[in-house]
């Protein structure tokens, strides 16, 4: 697709159906790795982690149809990771009933579009723009971007387009362009400047701050010694261990694991960097484990698994420790994965989520934009309430 701009510049947007087709320089200077809050799930080395393991492709259900726009000269200057489902698996932002009832009424919903990142349900860019491009600029190649997916699902004949964990800014750029906007909530901890884990616990009140005291005495009383392995400390050991962990746990909850062992490697190797692995031990022998995916301000959490069902060590590795690290490093905020409301307590607050949808049934997007009004209402509400169960204080003045 060409498109003329006022500013004599011709762009070119293209369909990659490998992540590997586009240079990892040209994809981060878009994906926004030079920036402060760098996001680790778009970087390049993440998507192709994915698809040179096997975690991701035609045969998974997530077939790459990554978007890139290249200037006159060929360079790209914006992206946007992009993928042909046959099914909703993976995805977070729930649409079961959605394709349900269209089929229902005798249309059918899959194949669909889906912008995002596989398997991760973390708010990042998704309508990628490389950085130092004036702002109109910028906004006009995010408008580019939506409206060559738009045509690209028309042309697969696709039944919508999710654009899912998208930031604030872009939902509104969405919702501007008619798109169906949507909301949901998550649980994340906020760094207030704490130097310490005492002084986030100061920060409580005096029943919560006894409460999760308790929880990390129980959690360290099994003897079971907790090691928070970053970069070159973890071995291939470590992952053969995280991915029985990681099995595990997927055949209890959700009977899938999206993620093949080949995945944990590539990844140690291509983001060493970013990778912040929480393992416990038992005579030397790994127990438990949970993974983070370091940010430029953020601490993603992302999954967990053990081989031990014991009291108050799932909080200790996912929450608690993931809380020590923030504090030690700086960062701003933790984020620790997708529902839970017994996150609260323990200081992750609820913090709206955003995703917005193209339907190309104009009936079928009524129908869907009028259930999107009373679900963003009621979440709205939800978040409002919800934060009044926080543990911190309720006053400066005490507990």
């Amino acid at each position: 697709m060409n498109d003329e701009r006022d500013r004599d510049e011709t762009l070119t947007a293209k369909v990659l159906t490998s992540i590997d087709t586009v240079p990892a320089a040209a994809w981060d200077a878009c994906a926004g790795q030079d920036r402060a809050n760098a996001n680790p799930f778009v970087r390049h080395a993440f998507f192709s982690a994915l698809e040179d393991s096997g975690s991701v492709d035609a045969a998974a259900g997530w077939q790459p149809q990554h978007f890139v726009i290249e200037n006159k000269a060929g360079d790209v200057i914006a992206c946007a990771p992009l993928y042909l489902k046959n099914h909703s698996y993976g995805e977070y932002v729930f649409d079961w009933g959605w394709a349900q009832a269209y089929e229902r009424a005798g249309g059918r919903y899959y194949p669909k579009l889906q912008c995002a990142v596989p398997f991760t349900p973390v708010t990042g860019p998704r309508l990628m723009v490389k950085s130092g491009l004036d702002a109109e600029l910028s906004g006009d190649l995010r408008l580019t971007l939506m409206s060559a997916m738009v045509e690209h699902a028309k042309r697969r004949r696709a039944s919508s387009l999710h654009v899912t964990f998208a930031t604030e800014a872009e939902q509104h750029l969405m919702a501007d362009a008619g798109f169906l906007p949507r909301i949901g909530e998550q649980y994340h901890w906020k760094n207030e400047g704490y130097a310490t884990f005492d002084d986030f616990l100061a920060a409580l009140s005096s029943r919560k701050r006894k409460t999760i005291r308790k929880e990390r005495e129980k959690a360290n009383s099994h003897g079971v010694e907790i090691k928070t392995l970053v970069g070159a400390d973890i071995k291939p050991n470590h992952w053969d261990a995280f991915y029985r962990f990681y099995t595990g746990t997927s055949d209890r909850k959700w009977g899938q694991a999206y993620l093949t062992r080949e995945f944990f490697d590539l990844l140690s190797e291509r983001m060493a960097d970013a990778v912040v692995l929480v393992m416990g031990f038992m005579d030397e022998t790994p127990v438990c484990g949970a993974i983070n995916l370091r940010g430029g301000n953020t601490l993603f959490g992302r999954n967990w698994g053990a081989i031990v069902d014991l009291p108050m060590l799932h909080f200790e590795c996912c929450y608690y420790r993931a809380i020590d690290f923030a504090i030690e490093h700086k960062l701003e905020w933790v984020e620790a994965g997708a529902q839970g409301q017994h996150k609260i307590q323990r200081g992750y607050l609820p913090r709206a989520t955003y995703s917005a949808h193209w339907i190309a049934d104009p009936m079928f997007r009524n129908a869907v934009k009028r259930f999107l009004d009373d679900e963003r209402e009621a979440i709205a509400h939800r978040i409002e309430v919800l934060e009044d169960y926080g543990p911190f204080k309720k006053n400066i003045g005490g507990d």
